[in-house]
């Protein structure tokens, strides 16, 4: 099971120092689509590469009904003429999240089409993300930015109301991958438990030892 940490940013120290992680990866569960994806593209823009895992658990301020209602409405707006020439209503909660940042980004010029390069969605946690320590954004977190008793939905539920067919799918593969890490953080656990029991069991045969190497400066 893969631990959670903060990942709150240092925009004035990181304008100084210039100083990137090789890859963030981000699970967007329990976040707020605008404030993740405004965070998420202030990152990209300053060269930051970012990946963020479970799109599909993203929340979005408002109740399903009036989301669904304003989502509806998007599907309608096309070019009358040729529909081919969009605009693309996209139904992967991945993409909806993608095209979210992408409207923060100056995505016609080159420097807004790099910063694009640097994101990957994703629904779920696909390998090898399932293994990489993921972070979460205070600031973006419902929990935290959102009133008690405010309503709010979830993007997976969303995006299969409006055409999105994965939604069981992916349901299956995250049980799936949350019961291996369960099993691989209980045989963990009972690892640590035998060595802190030997380290215990051995600490009167080998006290000269480690007081002769304390000696030396060890």
């Amino acid at each position: 099971v893969s631990t959670q940490s903060t990942w709150d940013f240092y925009h004035s120290q990181k304008a100084a120092a210039m100083v990137f992680e090789k890859q963030v990866v981000v699970d967007g569960r329990g976040h707020l689509l605008g404030r993740l994806a405004s965070i998420v593209a202030k990152e990209l823009l300053s060269g930051q590469k970012v990946v963020v895992v479970r799109c599909e658990e993203i929340n979005i301020s408002g109740s399903f009904f009036r989301n669904k209602l304003k989502y509806l409405a998007f599907l309608r707006k096309k070019v009358n003429t040729n529909p081919k020439r969009g605009p693309f209503h996209l139904r992967a909660p991945s993409r909806m999240f993608w095209r979210v940042v992408r409207g923060m980004t100056p995505h016609k010029t080159a420097r807004g089409a790099e910063a694009l390069k640097r994101l990957k969605v994703f629904e779920g946690v696909p390998a090898p993300y399932d293994k990489v320590k993921k972070l979460v954004v205070p600031s973006a977190l419902r929990v935290t930015r959102l009133k008690p008793g405010r309503a709010y939905c979830v993007l997976g539920r969303l995006a299969a109301e409006v055409g999105w067919k994965y939604q069981d799918v992916v349901a299956t593969l995250e049980q799936k991958r949350k019961t291996k890490g369960a099993a691989y953080y209980a045989q963990k656990k009972a690892a640590l438990k035998l060595r802190a029991q030997a380290v215990k069991n051995t600490t009167s045969a080998t006290s000269k030892l480690h007081e002769a190497l304390a000696a030396k400066g060890f």
